[in-house]
């Protein structure tokens, strides 16, 4: 999916509105105004500590694809208890971190399937988290890493794709050398993504839509720059139109 969108309609679906809040009415309200429009919404630990699994059900009835951005981070079998736990949500994507190593990554796929064959619908891409956006180089050492953030997230890339994940969230800065690195296939979602002139708020590594979708991404997860504003479906609109009529 990675070459650049044809029509701002089909870039405004490589875009996942982040809805980032703790109150379901207002998500709610925000996915009502994006529906049809986006290529999913994605709903994360605010939202679902404030509301749960109901709250996710809620926002499922617009009839969006869910990105439910838990994060998963535990032993094996608990990562794959939670997954199968979110069966009844039928998420399109899930989240583990990658560092939570193989055997957790492997887990969390097998137990996606069985949810998707014992529920009856497509089986949730499982997306390794690499480096948090919120982190550059000056963070790593602190972290007690070596190297810079790339090298991180190539190896965490390396090892979640090799445990049989379908993608990994990365930073747009990566995108490109994930691409070439995993191919087609391999799913890439990127947060830090702002559209210009946007503030990049607590994001480091940060690019704007189109500067993502050429370096490899194949879905832009955006926030702020859609629901702050006071027409949610004409900023999607502007972005999409940016995107695909470029610079």
């Amino acid at each position: 999916m990675s070459p650049l969108p044809a029509t701002s309609d089909d870039a405004a679906k490589r875009i996942l509105c982040a809805l980032d809040t703790p109150d379901a009415a207002t998500a709610i309200a925000w996915a009502d105004k994006l529906g049809g429009l986006v290529g999913g919404v994605k709903l994360g630990k605010e939202f679902f500590t404030a509301n749960g699994p109901s709250g996710v059900m809620a926002v499922a009835l617009t009839e969006l694809p869910i990105f439910l951005d838990l994060k998963f981070h535990d032993i094996p079998n608990t990562v794959a208890a939670a997954v199968r736990a979110t069966g009844v949500l039928r998420p399109a994507m899930l989240t583990v971190h990658a560092a939570g190593g193989a055997a957790m990554i492997r887990a969390a796929a097998q137990a996606a399937q069985e949810i998707a064959d014992k529920f009856h619908f497509p089986k949730p891409k499982i997306l390794g988290v690499t480096v948090l956006t919120s982190l550059d180089d000056e963070d790593m050492p602190g972290l007690g890493i070596s190297g810079a953030v790339a090298d991180q997230v190539t190896r965490l890339a390396e090892l979640a794709h090799g445990a049989g994940a379908d993608g990994i969230v990365c930073a747009p800065h990566e995108a490109a050398a994930m691409r070439g690195a995993f191919g087609p296939d391999f799913t890439l979602v990127t947060p830090g993504v702002r559209p210009a002139g946007s503030d990049s708020g607590d994001q480091k590594r940060v690019m704007t839509p189109r500067e993502a979708l050429e370096a490899g991404a194949d879905y832009l997860v955006i926030g702020r720059p859609l629901t702050g504003a006071d027409d949610p479906a004409a900023a999607l609109r502007s972005i999409a139109e940016e995107i695909s009529e470029g610079p």
